[in-house]
This record gives structure tokens, sequence and C-alpha cells, in this order.
């Protein structure tokens, strides 16, 4: 079982909010995480959801700006989010830019030297921090579901549509729904995938469904003044695809919200009860 450092715990709407490190050993070096238990959780395991943040944000952002305590206490979930890459590796180059490297994992495995020997994202995720979170937190396996925000808002379409024996419940908030599109994917896949474009079809929504892949029901918000909607973003191309495919997505827009938290908080109560009733 793996060994975790507790960092700091906060009383919380009657939970435990807390910010733990663990050594990686998929990574091999050391994760930052954060967790918070409901008040329902100090007498049995209740359903856990996974938050998969953006660009630039690490294992707190979420937790202090989403104000989603407050809902996870009404609902009894477990919430579970995670820094957004492996940082500190040595590697050249991992801070030049905000939108690649350190903060920018994609929630993907990297083939391509050097940031194969760090960053994989996807199996850290999905198989280790998943494990740590079953054994050592009051999490129900049965009912585990997945969301995020913008890069991961494509990792959670992604890894639920990649992983379905995973995720009962799936949902995203301005998500980027088709990297191989825009350029925040293409820089990030040509780097760490390489340029064989078939294998980035397996990190990108819209193409996995367009190739059979299914998850569960869909549901997207996307603020209409979102600053990065056309340049980045591409919800109609999910859209048509989904219909296309028969995938069912409930996608919302919303006039005047633009990317960041103020938009997030603002919807975050009905990303939780959303799952709330997908995982009941």
């Amino acid at each position: 079982m793996a060994t975790i450092e507790t960092r700091s715990q906060h009383l919380c709407f009657g939970g435990i909010q807390g910010y733990y490190q663990h050594l990686s050993e998929i990574i091999g070096l050391p994760m930052r995480f954060s967790v918070y238990q409901p008040p329902q959780a100090k007498n049995h395991a209740v359903p856990a959801l996974f938050f998969l943040a953006g660009l630039t944000c690490t294992e707190e952002t979420f937790m202090i700006k989403a104000g989603a305590q407050r809902y996870a206490a009404e609902y009894g979930l477990m919430l579970i989010t995670m820094d957004t890459s492996p940082r500190q590796t040595g590697i050249a180059g991992e801070t030049d830019t905000w939108d690649f490297g350190a903060g920018a994992g994609f929630y993907l495995d990297a083939t391509q030297a050097p940031w194969s020997q760090y960053y994989r994202m996807e199996s850290y995720v999905t198989h280790e921090l998943r494990q740590i979170i079953l054994d050592q937190f009051p999490a129900d396996p049965g009912q585990i579901g997945i969301f995020g925000h913008s890069m991961g808002g494509h990792g959670a379409l992604t890894l639920a549509l990649y992983h379905p024996d995973k995720y009962r419940s799936v949902s995203a908030l301005a998500p980027i729904c088709a990297p191989m599109r825009c350029p925040w994917g293409q820089k990030a896949f040509r780097n760490y995938l390489g340029e064989d474009q078939q294998s980035w079809r397996q990190h990108d929504a819209t193409a996995l469904i367009e190739d059979g892949m299914r998850a569960p029901d869909l549901l997207i918000d996307q603020g209409m003044d979102d600053q990065f909607l056309v340049s980045q973003l591409y919800p109609e191309a999910l859209e048509k695809t989904c219909r296309e495919a028969s995938q069912k997505l409930t996608l919302r827009f919303h006039s005047g919200y633009d990317h960041g938290y103020y938009f997030i908080s603002t919807f975050i109560g009905e990303h939780l009860k959303y799952h709330s009733e997908q995982l009941g």
C-alpha cells in the first residue's frame, strides 16, 4: 500500500478537506493530490468523483476556487483532484510556456523522449491514484465518476471513453473537445506522442466517438463569452459526432460566461447533482 503524507487538513461543511503527497511509482516523482471527504464518509463508503483541472492548475485550484465542497457535503460525494502534471522533472524547457510541460500533462501517457520518462498522467489517474483512493479513503469502488475543466474536461471525456469500466458518470465544463484540431492539443500531442496522428485519436474525445467508443451520458456546460471557445474548444465538433453516433450528450451554452472559475463556480452545483443522480 502506498505511503501518503498529509500536508494539511481542514474542517469544511462538516467534512474534511485534505491535501496529500506521495512518491508515485508510475511517474517516479512526488505527486500531490487533494481529497474532500463529506460528512457521510465518517459512517460509510461514499461515491467518489475525480476532478481533472485545466492548464496551469494544481491540486489546490479546484478545491479553493470552485465552491464544490458545499454541494459535495449535501450529496455525500467524495471529491478528488490532483496536480496537472509531474513537477521539477529536470526536463529542459518544461516551464518555458504555460500551455505545455509543467502544469499541462493533458492526462495522457507520453511516448516521446524526454517526456515519456515522467509524463504518464493517464496511468497515474486511472490506476495509481484511483487505487490509493480505494485503499486509503472511504470511497465506494462501484460508484466512481469523473469530470473536469478545459484541459481537464478533455481528460475527463477521453478517460471515460477509453476506460468505460472505471467511470459510471462523466461531465465537463468548457472542455477541449477536439484537441487534434486546436493549437493547445496539437502542441501537446506532437511533443508527447510524436507525429503519428493515429495515436492522437486515442486522446481526442471527438475522434474516439467517431471510432466507436462510448461513455455514459455526457453533460457539458460552455460559456458563450469564453475567450477560447472558437480557437481551442470545438464543442460543435463533439456535438455533431455525438449526434451521428447516437452518443447521448447534453450540451448547454450560457450567454456572458467566460472560461474561468467564476463560470465553474456558477454551475458546479448542477454538475455535482448530476453525478449524484448518475451514481446513486
